[in-house]
This record gives structure tokens, sequence and C-alpha cells, in this order.
């Protein structure tokens, strides 16, 4: 099989290396280099990094809508295009010209969390299990019909990164235990039930702030979703605070404070109250700092017991 692959970050590269394995790859395409870090020099994105070192070509189109991409495609005469969190959707002219067309690697149990942040809104929201969807693109954002799904369980104390981890895995083993039989007719291709679609949007900075109003399984759940980029903040006196683990404390410790009050703060934690419960601040990171165990913080004075965070 002749093959193309559309990716960008990290949690694509288990898959890209697993198709250069099994077809004869072609072309990579992934987003541009982009400025980060203090120097705002250009940056490669990860897939770009792992397809050079596997010596494939590798393609950073600025625009996917101008015909020249889909040109390309039906030039190279590939069978089919596997995408893993390119970044962009593609538009119908890209997506018909491989020969069986794009078939799409999505981070969650569809039509469950459709868009660009099925990982982080999984988490927040509480779910105890994901997957990996294999669908057949569409023009729509996630809603193709779908082939096949893996499920894996999500761990009350797992955040984001970690779960991207194990989900880049699970990806990288679909690739070479399932997709195979997609151009061998062996895969039924079932279409999503529209009525259980939920989404997933991009993650936004209203969605970083901690409202410690809310039950402390709901912050915990905010917190993991969201480590390690762009991760829960809160305000401490004149500077940001990003949460980096945390934990549920006594449910009655400082109850009938107000809700962002550090009730505690000793040798044996920080602790927050909370609309309901209290939260325990086991790593946290002031801004302009390290990320820094409680007991730190606290030693450093940066927090104190009555200091009521948010405010």
């Amino acid at each position: 099989m002749r093959t193309v692959f559309f990716g960008t970050p990290e949690i694509a590269v288990p898959a890209l290396a697993a198709l250069a394995e099994s077809t004869n790859l072609v072309t990579v395409y992934c987003q541009p280099d982009r400025p980060a870090g203090r120097g705002m020099r250009l940056i490669e994105p990860p897939i770009k990094k792992k397809a050079l070192e596997l010596g494939l070509r590798v393609q950073q189109p600025v625009k996917v809508r101008d015909g020249r991409l889909a040109t390309e495609l039906r030039e190279l005469q590939v069978d089919y295009a596997l995408v893993l969190a390119y970044g962009r959707i593609l538009p119908q002219d890209v997506l018909d010209a491989p020969r069986l067309g794009c078939l799409n690697l999505h981070a969650s149990l569809l039509p469950a969390y459709r868009g660009a942040a099925p990982i982080n809104w999984a988490i927040i929201n509480g779910e105890r299990e994901t997957g990996i969807s294999l669908m057949q693109m569409d023009e729509g954002m996630d809603t193709g019909p779908v082939f096949l799904k893996r499920r894996l369980s999500i761990r009350e104390d797992q955040n984001a990164g970690e779960l991207a981890a194990e989900l880049s895995e699970l990806a990288a083993s679909m690739v070479r235990e399932d997709l195979p039989k997609v151009p061998a007719g062996e895969a039924t291709c079932t279409p999503q039930n529209a009525a259980l679609a939920t989404l997933a949007p991009p993650i936004r900075a209203e969605h970083t702030g901690i409202d410690f109003s809310k039950p402390v399984r709901q912050i915990i759940n905010q917190v993991r979703g969201l480590f390690p980029k762009p991760a829960a903040t809160t305000q401490a006196g004149k500077k940001r605070l990003k949460l980096v683990r945390v934990s549920a404390g006594p449910a009655d410790l400082g109850a009938g404070h107000a809700p962002g009050t550090i009730v505690r703060a000793d040798k044996g934690g920080l602790f927050v109250r909370c609309g309901e419960g209290c939260l325990k601040i086991d790593i946290a990171q002031l801004e302009g700092k390290k990320a820094l165990p409680a007991r730190d913080l606290v030693n450093g004075r940066a927090l104190v017991e009555g200091m009521v965070l948010g405010s």
C-alpha cells in the first residue's frame, strides 16, 4: 500500500512509526514550524522530527484549501491517507484524492468528544473510559462512519499528558493490527449516531481558571485534564499559580470558610476550601518559578493560611 500520513504533535509519533513499518509511506504532512519559548525560535513539530529521523519526505503546507495539496496527493497515487491530530480540517478535494480516501484515528469513542481536545474534556468531565476510533473521514468535524474502536480505562489520578501517552501507543497498535483490515475489505463501516454526539472544543483561556465554589472532584478533574498544557490556574496574591498535582483533602476541613481559602498550610500540606469538600495541593508552580511540592511553598511562605486563592 502506498500511503501518506497527516499529523503534528507527539501523540501521533508512534502511529507514524507503525505506518512506516507496514506500508510504503511516501510523504508525511505536518503543520509548519512555530515560534516558541522565550527566544521565540522556530520549533519543529514532533512528527517532523520523527519523519526526518526515519528518512521520510516531509511537507508542511501553509494552506490546505488552495487545491495544491489535493493535486499533489493525486500525483502521488496513494491508496489512502492516515490522519492523527493533524490540527486542520481537510477539504473535500483532499479527502477524495487518495484511492480509498482519508482514514482518521481519533482519540475518543465516537460519537463522543468530537473536536480538537477529546483527551482533555474526557478527563475534565470525569469519564472513566475513552479510546481510539478508526474512521473514514468526511468534511465534518469527526462525523464520518467508524470502522473500529479500541477502549482504554482512565485512572482516577491520571492527567491528560499521561493518558495521551497511553492512547498514542494504542493508536500504533491499531495501525499494525486493525488498519490493514480496511483496504482488505474486512472491516465494517458503521455510521455514527449524531443524536449521541458530544463536543470537545479547543481549550481556551476561559477554561483554565479554577472556580473554588465548585465541588472538589470537579476541580481535581479540571487540574488533571489541563496538565501539562495549558494547566489549571488561580490567582495567589499578585501572582498566578499553576496547579500541577492535587487530591481530595478531609471533606469537612475548613467548613464555613469561603471557597478558595487556604484553611491549612503546614508540613502536612496545603488545603483549600471548595464549595463542596476540601482540595489538597500536592505540587504547584508560582508564576516565574519552578514547580514545587506544597511543603516547599509553605516553608517559603509563598502560600499561607488565610490567603484566599482566586481573589
